[in-house]
């Protein structure tokens, strides 16, 4: 994919037209092994060197872009100096010995080992690969995993990989012990602040091509908006833990935005990736208006609208019919209850880029489940009650920073029993005030009741459950056998307990 700042697209298109931005492909002739590093590199954040956490190519490619239908073959070698790491391929339903969770699946890489991969690729869709080894994923520790599908190839549409962070200069275990104790965690600095003061009396606010600023107004109804979830028998929700410095998307903040040459009139097709540890986004397409076709890289009925929400570790894929004319359009990630957001450019030749300020008019609203009541798998689970039901409250709270299942913390787990050919239900339910997004590995389930209101939804491998008393209950087939863990994808949250597995027996 080009990959521009604002003034590299501004001097380019200054001199030359504009190509199409195209994401590395591997063919079918590629029999060797993607060569995968962790590494550490340095990136520029708020004016700030900051060293980070990579899962490197040699070629530069950031990730993995294949087909279904290939094989996916990774040698994995950790450069990192006297530190070990392990890779999880997030959504992928390997073996479970090359899952990539360490002391699970197999024992955490050394520094200087290598490690390969290889197994089948059944199913294409957006996907992603992240550390699952202390806070390395908070330290932007992964990368895309995008599996296409030869079947689509027809399809005159450009394809735009955006992946959101949440960032940090901070120690995330500093944070982490922080966050135990009670105390102050990473407030946004002053600077920030007085950035946002000038902001929202200098009219930087506007964006570009038309699109209306602050457009959240989401927030201002009931569904899908920051009432819902809100409060239930006198509870109020804690909604973000923790304050970051800075929010990114393809490593960058809306101070540089990345900048992605399309064509006037063009189909795009999004695929966006919440890698954030702690944080919930609101997806703003501004002017555009998109069709939701997959989520957590499986396809959907196709859902319209502007804004769409995303809890962690989930991705949306986004189709969209650019105007015929030259224009510039944001495609926006707004925090959760918050004005701070992230995003990139689409821009066509001959647009003019303004400056988009990181900063909305209109906190976002708080991410529940309103679109997940509206979606449907296109390829639903055959239809047959459960052999086996697993009722799992999420408990903790913010007093003490203590997460668990059940009441029980990861490190006390019991591995709950699987038989294979099951039909496997988990009834989710939330009494604590914060949302979970909760993660299965090896599986993709399907959503089949909220609240009590039982409906054949999405198939994904990460569900929202949210605060104060929230259940949802997701089915699977029990068709991969191994040891697999189930955990909230708030790195915080399984960092502090709330993680169990499974076992075949």
């Amino acid at each position: 994919m080009a990959r521009l700042s604002r003034r590299d697209f501004l001097a380019a298109t200054a001199a030359t037209p504009l190509a199409a931005a195209l994401t590395p492909r591997l063919g079918r002739a590629a029999a060797a092994p993607v060569a995968l590093r962790a590494e550490t590199r340095i990136i520029e954040v708020k004016g700030k060197a900051a060293s980070m956490l990579h899962i490197g190519r040699e070629d530069g490619v950031s990730g993995v872009y294949t087909e279904v239908g290939e094989r996916f073959r990774v040698s994995l070698e950790n450069r990192l100096k006297d530190e070990q790491t392990l890779i999880h391929w997030h959504g992928l339903t390997p073996p479970y010995q090359q899952d990539g969770v360490p002391d699970v699946s197999q024992p955490a890489l050394d520094s200087g080992g290598l490690y390969d991969y290889d197994f089948p690729l059944t199913f294409p869709g957006t996907f992603w690969m992240h550390s699952h080894f202390g806070f390395q994923e908070q330290r932007l520790m992964a990368a895309p995993l995008i599996i296409r599908d030869p079947a689509e190839a027809h399809l005159d549409e450009q394809e735009v990989v955006i992946m959101l962070h949440d960032f940090t200069f901070r120690d995330p275990d500093e944070i982490l012990s922080d966050l135990r104790k009670g105390e102050g965690h990473g407030e946004m600095a002053a600077a920030d602040h007085d950035e946002m003061a000038r902001e929202m009396t200098s009219g930087a606010m506007d964006m570009s091509s038309g699109a209306m600023e602050g457009s959240s107004m989401e927030g201002m109804s009931m569904e899908g908006s920051s009432m819902e979830g809100m409060a239930m028998d006198g509870m109020t929700m804690d909604i973000n833990d923790i304050d970051f410095d800075a929010y990114l998307a393809n490593d960058r903040s809306l101070d540089d935005p990345e900048v992605v040459a399309v064509e006037k009139g063009g189909r795009v097709r999004l695929r966006i990736i919440n890698a954030g540890a702690s944080t919930n986004f609101q997806i703003d397409l501004g002017a555009l208006e998109g069709e939701v076709i997959a989520v957590d890289g499986l396809p959907v009925a196709p859902v319209s609208g502007k804004r769409f929400p995303m809890t962690m570790a989930q991705r949306l894929d986004i189709r969209l019919a650019l105007p015929a004319g030259p224009g510039a359009y944001p495609i926006l990630a707004q925090r959760e209850d918050d004005v701070l957001r992230t995003g990139i450019l689409l821009a066509t030749a001959g647009a003019e880029v303004s400056r988009v300020a990181g900063h909305a008019m209109h906190k976002a609203a708080i991410v529940g489940l309103a679109l997940e009541k509206r979606l449907a798998a296109a390829d639903p689970l055959p239809r047959r009650p459960a052999d086996r039901v697993y009722h799992l409250d999420l408990t903790g709270s913010m007093m003490g920073y203590d997460w668990s299942l059940n009441g029980i913390e990861a490190q006390d787990h019991t591995p709950l029993e699987l038989k294979q050919g099951e039909r496997v239900e988990l009834v989710f339910r939330n009494k604590t005030m914060m949302s979970h997004p909760m993660h299965l590995h090896g599986h993709a389930f399907q959503v089949v009741d909220i609240d009590g209101q039982r409906f054949s939804g999405a198939k994904r491998d990460t569900v929202l459950v949210p605060a104060n008393g929230a259940r949802v209950t997701i089915a699977f087939e029990a068709d991969n056998p191994g040891h697999w863990i189930m955990h909230c994808h708030n790195l915080y949250h399984m960092a502090a307990g709330m993680l169990t597995s499974f076992r075949y027996v």
